[in-house]
């Protein structure tokens, strides 16, 4: 098969170091020294178990590999919508495009069901760019629990976790969604796949909605946001809030929601995504993981006004620092 990653940042770049040692054709589309370095040196990837460096084909230019068998999109949500037009060259009549990202995907009301089927969402998907110019039944889900970081050009540090689930929109058990889950366990990744994958992704945003917004405008750790009462009780109200959207939408939580607020309180003195790109200048990923929860909000009729108030501080910060990316 052949596989391209398309943002082999730290994320695509694990992916891509570990399908890189299967049969499969992988190349991964980059940018700058990272790109540079996987030219000249190839990938470096590092871990507690082992250290290794493949040489897949790395490109800054989607044209030069012609139609794939899958697009694994790694970008930030919000840059994703940027890059269809330049993906068009990837895609052949059978192109699977794998939304492999944090948040709501822009795809959630395709095979859903009921009378949202079919409904865009301007948050995630600025003018209906990804569903008109890619195409709704292209997508596969796939929420992401591993993380790493690109330490130097070309050299990914993995820090934890292997877990890629995959889901199709309409829970089937398609022959293609079976083909990439064997395609990454083969590359010693764990890719079990849903038959809801929706109830996967609102498990990590759950998470996201709250701790990431309350934590770029504190500056706080998950285990300072969580063990203080106040800012606790207001991490409860918005997973609350969240959940009854959620559920609205058909959407099964199956895990307590206090023990969901532990569990992220527990990984200890860790610095959200979200904060970590306000401290580095990098855009701000506020709508998949909180804008769009609102939106989906209104679709449903449910309230969210403590979600709604967390929103409108953070939206403001990342504008006032210069981050929050232009639609």
């Amino acid at each position: 098969m052949k596989i391209a990653i398309y943002g082999a940042g730290a994320i695509g770049a694990h992916l891509g170091a570990m399908l890189a040692r299967t049969e499969h054709e992988v190349s991964l589309i980059a940018r700058g020294p990272h790109l540079k370095a996987m030219r000249e040196k190839g990938l470096e990837f590092r871990s507690a178990e082992e250290t290794f460096t493949v040489h897949p084909n790395a490109t800054d230019d989607p044209a030069s590999l012609g139609p794939q068998d899958y697009v694994i999109v790694t970008l930030k949500a919000h840059q994703s919508a940027g890059v269809v037009d330049q993906m068009q060259p990837l895609l052949g009549p059978e192109t699977a495009v794998v939304t492999c990202m944090n948040g709501v995907p822009w795809w959630y009301f395709h095979g859903l069901g009921g009378e949202h089927e079919g409904r865009t969402l301007e948050s995630v998907d600025p003018g209906a760019k990804q569903w008109c110019d890619l195409g709704p039944e292209r997508a596969i889900g796939c929420v992401v629990y591993p993380a790493a970081e690109i330490v130097e050009p070309g050299v990914c540090q993995h820090i934890e976790g292997n877990s890629y689930p995959l889901g199709e929109p309409d829970g089937s058990r398609s022959e293609r969604v079976m083909a990439l889950s064997k395609a990454l366990i083969a590359g010693g990744l764990r890719a079990p796949v849903r038959t809801s994958i929706r109830d996967e992704i609102w498990v990590k945003l759950w998470g996201n909605l709250c701790f990431n917004p309350i934590s770029a405008l504190t500056h706080a750790t998950l285990e300072q946001i969580g063990t203080d009462p106040a800012v606790r009780a207001v991490v409860v109200r918005m997973m609350q809030e969240g959940q009854a959207v959620g559920e609205a939408l058909g959407a099964k939580f199956k895990i307590a929601l206090e023990r969901r607020v532990q569990g992220a309180t527990d990984v200890g003195a860790h610095k959200t995504s979200m904060l970590q790109d306000l401290e580095r200048g990098r855009p701000m990923e506020i709508d998949a993981l909180v804008t769009a929860v609102a939106e989906l909000g209104d679709i449903v009729g449910i309230d969210t006004p403590t979600l709604d108030a967390v929103l409108a501080l953070v939206q403001l910060r990342a504008k006032v620092a210069g981050l929050y990316p232009t639609r």
